[in-house]
């Protein structure tokens, strides 16, 4: 068999070799791709079902805070107004401008208010907590996938160089050349 017919035949088996090692790659990239859909998918899932359990506590809490600490709020400052007031009022709640009364329902709503402000606030807080948590856990298995992706590339290169080497060595013992 002539030389080129057999340097023919080993570039032709190290280009399937190449080939079927190419193929295998795709076919693992996207046997791993769906981990990354699936990831997603749970995190969203994880997501919806901790703002379900989160949403009933936060009402019960809000409703707890109006029922009972905001009346007793309200309390303590109309009584710390009182003793800090150097000209006592008569009877009822004044503004600091004008000397208008004030009801006390007022009071009791304005620091209702101001609870379920600091309730919201504390809830949103949580939320971009979370959200960051699992976004964190998206990229995390999306970069496990890049990685899973970039080792099988590498080994096909690597089995590659190997079958292209196989074929140098092959073709310098036929050649006479054993050491090449």
């Amino acid at each position: 068999m002539p030389i080129t017919s057999k340097r023919r035949k080993a570039r032709k088996e190290a280009e399937a070799t190449l080939v079927r090692l190419q193929e295998l790659a795709r076919e693992q990239a996207d046997r791993f791709g769906p981990y990354a859909d699936q990831a997603r998918d749970q995190a969203t899932l994880r997501l919806l079902q901790a703002r379900g359990w989160t949403a009933p506590k936060l009402e019960t809490a809000a409703q707890r805070v109006e029922d009972t600490v905001a009346p007793r709020v309200a309390g303590m400052l109309n009584a710390a107004a009182h003793r800090v007031d150097p000209r006592p009022a008569p009877r009822g709640r004044k503004l600091l401008c004008g000397g208008v009364r004030v009801p006390r329902a007022v009071l009791i709503g304005g620091a209702a208010v101001v609870g379920g402000v600091i309730v919201y606030s504390l809830i949103r807080l949580r939320q971009a907590s979370q959200d960051a948590e699992w976004q964190e856990h998206l990229d995390q298995a999306r970069e496990q996938v890049r990685e899973t992706r970039e080792n099988l590339e590498e080994k096909a290169s690597a089995v590659k160089d190997k079958v292209k080497s196989a074929a140098g060595h092959e073709r310098a013992e036929k050649n006479g050349h054993p050491d090449h």
